[in-house]
């Protein structure tokens, strides 16, 4: 496995990262455990996860949130030390209307459960995970800076942000002396290319790290869906998702065909190549990867060592356009 440095930090994080939205969600703990010894006994040593992750987010319960968190915190109770542990803050977490957001309030009272449910006493990447357009910037930045003074974060980030978001954040913690955002976390796949036009040449120029999820289109890529047959039982689309379904488009579907026709030319797996295409990006330091079984994520470790030419990458392109 190769590890990068985060940004412009001196913190080095595997290539490959095991999203953890599936935990407690969609698998038990035993799946979780199972899941998490690969992804460790395969190096990887990058574990993303947040807050919110947790049957709540279907069921509309807010007791039921925080689970990924909490089977993290029994999982990893023994290793901590040698993971790099994400995770975020800004969704709903209770009824209150200060039970959301990126206000002082929120941020203050989200790390410490964060901290109760990992049970560790710092969180090595605390991310924004939506940009909050009702609190000012300023009030959250000093919040964060405060979290790494405390010594209760080592590192921040934020998730689904604009680059003009982060240039502002920055801008504003850069004058006062307050710790910056160091990485951005975007939806990126061949499916989902928009960050290009600006985030991508953002990150580059600035030396923020960009850490994608969905790196495997939410499944498309994967050819678990296709076009006129039912979702498999037990799937996200089966379930729903509203995101995943978003991108189920008679045009996606098409292209996921054509990608699928690809692959097995050139004799690779589809997740594979859908990895390994984003892991190209020079932008990108490391793709985050959900799994709900250990041979899915078997499937992406092994991008990791897959270098697409050039040739592979313009065809790729030409199916799936910017």
């Amino acid at each position: 496995m190769e590890y990068r440095r985060l940004g412009r930090t001196g913190l080095k994080v595997s290539r490959i990262a095991l999203g953890t939205m599936s935990f407690g969600r969609w698998i038990d703990e035993a799946s979780s455990a199972q899941i998490l010894d690969a992804a460790l006994d395969a190096g990887i040593n990058f574990i993303d996860t947040a807050d919110f992750y947790g049957r709540g987010q279907d069921s509309g319960n807010y007791a039921e949130l925080g689970e990924a968190e909490a089977i993290l915190g029994r999982l990893l109770r023994h290793r901590r030390h040698d993971i790099v542990l994400a995770t975020k803050v800004y969704n709903a977490m209770g009824p209150g209307p200060n039970d959301r957001g990126l206000s002082r309030k929120h941020i203050m009272a989200a790390v410490e459960a964060s901290l109760r449910r990992l049970q560790t006493d710092y969180i090595d990447l605390y991310q924004c995970h939506f940009f909050d357009p009702e609190t000012p910037l300023e009030e959250t930045m000093e919040a964060l800076n405060d979290l790494v003074r405390q010594g209760k974060v080592r590192y921040i980030g934020c998730s689904n942000f604009a680059a003009w978001q982060i240039a502002k954040a920055n801008g504003i913690s850069a004058v006062r002396g307050w710790a910056s955002f160091v990485s951005v976390q975007p939806q990126y796949s061949l499916l989902v290319r928009d960050v290009e036009r600006e985030l991508v040449p953002f990150c580059l120029s600035e030396g923020v790290g960009m850490i994608p999820y969905s790196p495997m289109g939410r499944g498309i890529l994967t050819g678990k869906y296709r076009k006129g047959q039912e979702p498999p039982a037990g799937s996200r689309l089966a379930a729903g998702e509203a995101r995943l379904k978003a991108l189920i488009t008679e045009q996606n579907l098409d292209r996921a065909e054509r990608f699928r026709e690809v692959c097995a030319e050139w004799g690779l797996p589809m997740a594979q190549v859908a990895v390994a295409w984003v892991l190209g990006n020079e932008a990108v330091t490391a793709a985050i990867v959900g799994a709900s079984r250990v041979d899915h994520l078997n499937a992406a470790i092994a991008a990791e060592g897959l270098n697409l030419t050039a040739e592979q990458r313009t065809l790729l392109d030409e199916i799936f356009p910017l």
